[in-house]
């Protein structure tokens, strides 16, 4: 039997394959909602049976933001090869400004935060777990991204559960001020970074400062006095939601950090400084009501969301900067 498809048909199909994909890529696109850590410690150490310990909760904020990048609408898609994840790219983005956070972390507390000093061992569960957070975000042949994040993230659990557990004491979490400072002046760089690239969106001139501050300071090449910088009309909503993202992750690493480091905030007076951290990146979060990433020039007709989330961001580096001063003071 011959089967006949006519052109009209065939339109018809195509536009419902069109169509479906577009709003599951409009479903996808959503972004999951802020993580609540002290109720997420509460829930999981009752469910454990134990109670929780210094660095129980900061372990936990950045298990479950590391988990958010598969737990959340369309799971993860920076590695999709299919549609409609592969034709999305807010939401990749986004995934790997969390992903830079959760590198920092892992990196932080397998060199830092559960060591007691520069030569005693490293963990062997942080040692398995933080090289798996550095895979490329987008391979998805075997060994994949997510399955590697997965495996890291078992490692955290293992982590975790050695950490309350009293007859074992091979695993420790030491909440000290010159372990937080480390980790601090790295968060430090990421958002300055972040700063600079949101506020690219507009264009400007800016001075060459690369060895200011020391007189015989060299670099390898020579390069201009001034340099335009301009982010790429296909790069800004990129640039816009990986810094999004990045301080999504943030927000439960520092409220995590806020419970565990408290006596060590409340000795140096600074825990106010980082509540106002946490404020600004909490207003970083605001829903997006534009269906684009609106980016007018600076005060022009047209509203500039990367100089709004670059404002936020700023604001957050700056408090980090004044944070690390009040750490480092006796």
């Amino acid at each position: 039997m011959n089967i006949k498809f006519s052109t009209k048909s065939v339109a018809s199909v195509i536009a419902i394959v069109v169509l479906a994909f577009y709003f599951l890529g409009v479903y996808w696109s959503f972004e999951p909602d802020n993580i609540n850590i002290k109720a997420i410690v509460a829930a999981d150490a009752k469910a454990e049976g134990v109670r929780p310990v210094v660095g129980y909760t900061t372990t936990t904020a950045l298990i479950r933001v590391t988990e958010k990048l598969w737990d959340k609408p369309g799971g993860y898609l920076s590695n999709d090869a299919m549609p409609p994840g592969a034709f999305l790219d807010n939401i990749p983005a986004w995934e790997f400004g969390a992903l830079e956070m959760v590198r920092d972390m892992a990196l932080a507390m397998r060199q830092d935060f559960s060591r007691s000093q520069s030569q005693s061992l490293v963990n062997k569960e942080l040692k398995e777990a933080q090289p798996r957070f550095n895979i490329d975000n987008t391979r998805w042949a075997f060994p994949s991204a997510e399955s590697e994040y997965k495996k890291g993230v078992q490692s955290l659990y293992r982590y975790r559960s050695a950490l309350v557990d009293p007859n074992n004491q091979s695993a420790q979490f030491y909440a000290r001020a010159d372990n937080l400072r480390a980790w601090l002046q790295q968060v430090e760089k990421r958002l300055g970074s972040y700063s600079q690239r949101l506020s690219a969106s507009v264009g400007h001139d800016q001075s060459n400062t690369d060895l200011a501050g020391d007189s015989g300071a060299q670099q390898s090449t020579v390069t201009d006095s001034h340099v335009m910088l301009k982010t790429s009309w296909w790069k800004i909503d990129d640039e816009f939601y990986e810094a999004r993202g990045a301080a999504w992750a943030l927000l439960p690493l520092l409220k995590a950090i806020e419970i565990d480091f408290d006596g060590v905030l409340a000795k140096k007076n600074a825990k106010v400084s980082l509540q106002q951290i946490i404020k600004e990146l909490e207003a970083s979060q605001q829903t997006v009501w534009s269906p684009l990433i609106l980016n007018g020039s600076g005060f022009g007709f047209v509203a500039n969301y990367s100089l709004v989330m670059a404002n936020y961001i700023s604001r957050a580096n700056a408090g980090i900067i004044d944070l690390n001063e009040l750490l480092s003071k006796g």
